[in-house]
């Protein structure tokens, strides 16, 4: 399956800020970042069930938000990029 995973973390406090980065770092462990608060997953379902377990753990749910796009297998006919950064293509070729 292929998720856009998205989230809005208050930053007002410095228990924000750690609540942000903790949130980016667990997203980087599971996708790519697109933009700043915006992962793309290619993921099967127990590693999105434990991703989201993880993310909602870290977040406080009462000031952040945190949204999960199913886009499903045939991701790439609903996926357009326009603009200067290059697309990311997690089936494409992985250079080390």
């Amino acid at each position: 399956m292929y998720v856009l995973v998205t989230y809005d973390v208050q930053t007002a406090s410095p228990q924000g800020a750690k609540r942000l980065r903790r949130v980016a770092k667990i997203c980087v462990q599971y996708g790519q970042r697109v933009q700043n608060s915006v992962f793309e997953c290619s993921l099967d379902p127990a590693q999105f069930e434990k991703m989201k377990s993880e993310l909602e753990k870290v977040a406080d749910l009462s000031k952040d938000s945190l949204r999960y796009y199913n886009l499903g297998k045939n991701w790439k006919r609903k996926v357009e990029h326009v603009g200067a950064k290059e697309t990311y293509d997690p089936e494409g070729f992985l250079c080390v």
